[in-house]
């Protein structure tokens, strides 16, 4: 039974018929799982899992200025991607806190800006109140696209079975036009999860026949839980837990996707350049637990009487069968720590990033 409320994607129904545990997301009733977040993980990390992302925001930026515009409220200088190019980057306010992380596609004659569902409205508000001088159409078609994701290691195998786009030739964040099983797609080679994989992005009436014929081919329905599995062994943020309007990019440690010598400026630069001169406040980290227990988000970080910090995410690793976890923590904060999992301090050390990595052979 539908929930009182909430929004659905295309692809409700297929989830229903599939079986899904139904949770709200974002204002979206979304599957959580379908045969269990361990399965689906694994069939993302060795063979091929699929995930309706539909909930995700689409914002275009068109006119003369639809460079200036996206180059003024972006991190990344997007003068530097090609036609067919797509680039991670980051939204922030003037203070250097984080609006949104969204993705950047050039597209000849428009720029394609993927945002966060939970941050639709904001970011698409964002957009407009900032470049309200500049000669730029900034539309909302979040409702015109579906967008599914297709990852792991046989990804291009199945998928090339189905569209006459060369897949061969398409190289990490680029993506080309094309059909996807006679549907015309954006078809993007990127992903969350930390496997090879493929964005499609296509009309929502299409949706529901692609994503069977995709199913049929061999990939495996994964729902948000293994997402977040996937992502957090791929030290991937997730706006809401490492990156908010408290926290910068520099923080999140995600600095690859800032441009601090981009001309003209982008808004919250100026506070980044100052940032990454004084110091950072806060840091991020990868953190293994050593003593039983799983962290998670908001747990706090102690090192002996004294809070240094606090965990973004935690989670029992399927891949590398361990507790691990990213905090934001305090600059001075060395290798080792506790983390109060109900009221007792369990003993943490920190990993390098990603937790892992996949083999690129």
């Amino acid at each position: 039974m539908a929930q009182e409320g909430l929004r659905h994607t295309p692809l409700y129904d297929e989830h229903k018929e599939l079986g899904a545990r139904l949770v709200d997301f974002a204002g979206y009733e979304m599957p959580v799982q379908y045969s269990g977040i361990q399965a689906e993980h694994n069939a993302v990390r060795n063979h091929t899992g699929l995930f309706d992302v539909s909930h995700m925001g689409e914002a275009i930026f068109r006119g003369p200025d639809a460079e200036s515009a996206v180059q003024r409220l972006v991190t990344r200088d997007v003068g530097r991607l090609d036609v067919g190019q797509a680039g991670y980057s980051v939204v922030c306010y003037e203070d250097g806190g984080t609006v949104d992380d969204v993705i950047v596609y050039r597209r000849e004659g428009d720029f394609l800006v993927v945002v966060n569902a939970s941050n639709r409205e904001k970011d698409l508000d964002h957009f407009r109140e900032n470049t309200e001088d500049l000669d730029v159409e900034v539309a909302d078609e979040s409702d015109d696209w579906s967008l599914l994701a297709l990852q792991g290691p046989e990804a291009a195998q199945l998928l090339q079975d189905l569209t006459g786009t060369d897949l061969s030739g398409l190289k990490p964040f680029r993506f080309a036009e094309g059909e996807v099983d006679g549907a015309r797609s954006i078809i993007s080679r990127t992903g969350y999860t930390g496997e090879d994989g493929f964005e499609i992005y296509l009309s929502p009436d299409d949706a529901p026949r692609v994503w069977r014929a995709l199913i049929e081919a061999g990939a495996t329905p994964a729902g948000l839980g293994a997402r977040d599995t996937l992502r957090l062994e791929a030290g991937m943020c997730l706006y809401g837990n490492e990156l908010d309007a408290e926290t910068t990019p520099l923080e999140a440690g995600i600095s690859f996707a800032v441009h601090l010598d981009k001309e003209p400026r982008f808004i919250g630069q100026r506070a980044l350049l100052l940032e990454d001169t004084e110091g950072l406040r806060k840091k991020l980290v990868g953190f293994e637990m050593e003593g039983r227990g799983i962290a998670r988000h908001g747990h706090h970080v102690t090192n002996g009487a004294e809070i240094v910090g606090e965990v973004t995410s935690g989670t029992k690793s399927p891949t590398l069968d361990r507790a691990i976890g990213l905090a934001l923590v305090d600059p001075g904060v060395e290798d080792r720590f506790e983390i109060m999992i109900r009221d007792n301090p369990v003993p943490a050390k920190t990993v390098p990033l990603p937790f892992y990595e996949r083999d690129r052979e």
